[in-house]
């Protein structure tokens, strides 16, 4: 390695190392992870060919971190993570329980945080009609004859957008599911 690019490296650890493993330790079960993960983004950098190519170098350390302690959490595959996604009777995945499970872990509550992010990336993508619909009936309990009577409409209509949104959801949540359990 050039003496160049070990100086440098060794300016980042200096620079970033002690507010990066804080970052990483509050995402992760133990120390002993966190220094891993660590180990993990400061080998990834001094793969790095051109580390002056780098132009925010402490977004380029903090989302290696983000993925790093998603891989590690992919490979740990525990039980625990397995009983988090449950399944319900024809086999579909729950993920109003993921949602709203108390979590037990700082990976328990990454992998929260990480499926609200989405869920709400996804919703986006949804109409207003049917991301208002979904809303109301699964996150703030509104029955869908009540939606109907509030917005004047048929509840074949209602039931209609809902199953739309639904679908919609289960296809790109099942992916995130899937990227979870896959390794």
């Amino acid at each position: 390695m050039p003496e160049q690019k070990k100086d440098t490296i060794i300016q980042m650890i200096n620079r970033y190392g002690t507010q990066l493993l804080a970052f990483i330790r509050g995402r992760v079960s133990t120390d002993e992870d966190a220094e891993d993960v660590l180990q993990d983004v400061w080998y990834q950098l001094s793969d790095v060919e051109e580390i002056e190519g780098i132009d925010s170098m402490s977004g380029w350390l903090y989302r290696v971190a983000r993925n790093k302690i998603i891989d590690k959490f992919r490979k740990k595959k525990s039980e625990y993570l397995e009983d988090f996604f449950l399944e319900s009777e024809d086999g579909e995945i729950d993920f109003k329980e993921i949602l709203l499970a108390d979590p037990q872990t700082p990976e328990d509550e990454y992998v929260k945080r990480l499926f609200w992010e989405e869920l709400w990336e996804v919703l986006d993508e949804l109409p207003e009609r049917q991301r208002s619909v979904f809303v109301k009936n699964e996150l703030e309990e509104m029955t869908l004859q009540q939606i109907a009577d509030e917005s004047g409409e048929n509840l074949k209509t209602i039931i209609s957008r809902k199953g739309y949104a639904v679908r919609h959801l289960r296809d790109r949540l099942n992916g995130l599911y899937n990227d979870f359990l896959s390794y």
